[in-house]
């Protein structure tokens, strides 16, 4: 059999609904962030990176990259293997301290990413906890899905941010029920934020364990870059929450905080942390500074807000599109997945504007984006030289000027 002719099939078929996903190869250039240097022919050598999720350029912070250097002198590079094989080196252990603090948490565990971390914990929470029922946002990320769909237990999808509805969903459960209700803070691909104090609520009524994803709010939102929850005063009112190391804080692995025993439970019982090579130590100690670092310098988030106000404000000056939110991520609007490749290459390759487009699976079909995630070190004159190459756009491609 020809296989790889059913490869290509399936392929073509992508390609002609331009939903195909070309990556740019870039070469991020240490501390000119968010410039960074293309690979690419047909591109201009230097490029501005307009849709990264190091939202506050942490991952190239000249304490994060000493502290990486020094660790890999004292310890070298890899881990060694799984920490069941290789223990737990001294860095996992101070890394793990340090984010059970950030969240108010009696314990915190790592895993090597955050699609990881709510793949392992939920799959493990679903499938060990008796008659247990994931009652999951509508728009929850695919890690959650697919940890949810590893569990092989019951699961409720519930309206995406309708506390009423969850209170119903969870009310015609059965009383000897284990309910557990997953759900985000920032939604990443439409910037909104949930409604967490009626949430909370809603949970504690019944009786229900609280999973928190915080993956797009952690190092953004809070006094100390706890997230929503902390801004919100809400983190102690819930179970777990779970998050990042490799977006606000700019490194690179995944976590989960709550209990002593629950994260004993999800170590000991979680395929996807015994069965896993460990963080290296390095990357470990570069994450540690970094959540160190923002849990006392306000300065990294307040520049970032200044600038996504500024783009909002100048993307309404020239009439662009963008979904209207509360958060840190500008969704501007196409709604057709070829114009929307079309755009993104026409922006990489005459404008020197690097954004990847947002197609079918990631969003609905009909609701193709480009996410635009300004960050502190995005200037005022590359803000204007986007909106200015989108409004020039616009006219050449005859885009609507309106969100629907």
């Amino acid at each position: 059999m020809d296989f790889d002719s059913l490869f290509n099939a399936q392929l073509d078929t992508l390609k002609d609904e331009g939903n195909y996903r070309i990556f740019a190869e870039l070469e991020r250039k240490c501390g000119a962030f968010p410039k960074a240097k293309s690979h690419d022919e047909d591109c201009p050598e230097e490029v501005t990176v307009w849709c990264s999720n190091d939202y506050l350029g942490m991952g190239q912070h000249p304490k994060v990259i000493k502290s990486m250097q020094d660790a890999v002198a004292e310890n070298g590079c890899g881990a060694g293997g799984t920490r069941n094989i290789s223990g737990t080196n001294h860095q996992h252990k101070l890394l793990e301290a340090e984010l059970a603090d950030l969240h108010g948490k009696e314990s915190a565990l790592l895993f090597t990413s955050g699609y990881v971390s709510n793949w392992a914990a939920l799959s493990t929470l679903g499938s060990r906890l008796p008659d247990a029922v994931i009652l999951s946002d509508e728009l929850n990320h695919a890690s959650m899905i697919e940890g949810i769909r590893h569990a092989r237990c019951n699961k409720v999808i519930w309206k995406h941010n309708d506390p009423e509805d969850l209170d119903r969903k969870l009310a015609a459960l059965p009383s000897n029920a284990t309910k557990i209700v997953a759900f985000e803070s920032v939604y990443s691909m439409d910037g909104d934020i949930c409604p967490m104090q009626e949430i909370v609520e809603v949970a504690e009524k019944h009786g229900a364990m609280t999973y928190l994803d915080e993956v797009h709010a952690v190092g953004m939102y809070g006094p100390r870059g706890g997230g929503v929850s902390e801004r919100e005063g809400l983190a102690d009112r819930i179970t777990l929450i779970e998050g990042t190391l490799g977006k606000a804080f700019g490194v690179m692995g995944g976590y989960i905080t709550g209990s002593e025993p629950m994260c004993d439970f999800i170590r000991s019982f979680s395929s996807g942390f015994i069965f896993t090579t460990a963080l290296p130590p390095a990357v470990a100690a570069a994450a540690r500074t970094s959540v160190a670092h923002l849990k006392q310098s306000d300065q990294e988030r307040a520049n970032q807000k200044i600038q996504v106000e500024r783009l909002r404000k100048r993307l309404d000056d020239f009439g662009i599109p963008h979904l209207e939110n509360p958060s840190h991520i500008i969704p501007v609007m196409i709604k057709d997945p070829v114009k929307c490749r079309m755009l993104a290459d026409i922006l990489m390759q005459d404008y020197g504007i690097y954004v990847q487009p947002i197609n079918y699976p990631t969003v609905p079909k009909g609701t193709e984006r480009l996410r635009f995630t300004p960050g502190p070190f995005h200037s005022d004159g590359d803000i204007e030289h986007l909106v200015q190459a989108l409004a020039t756009l616009w006219k050449q491609c005859a885009i609507a000027h309106q969100v629907a």
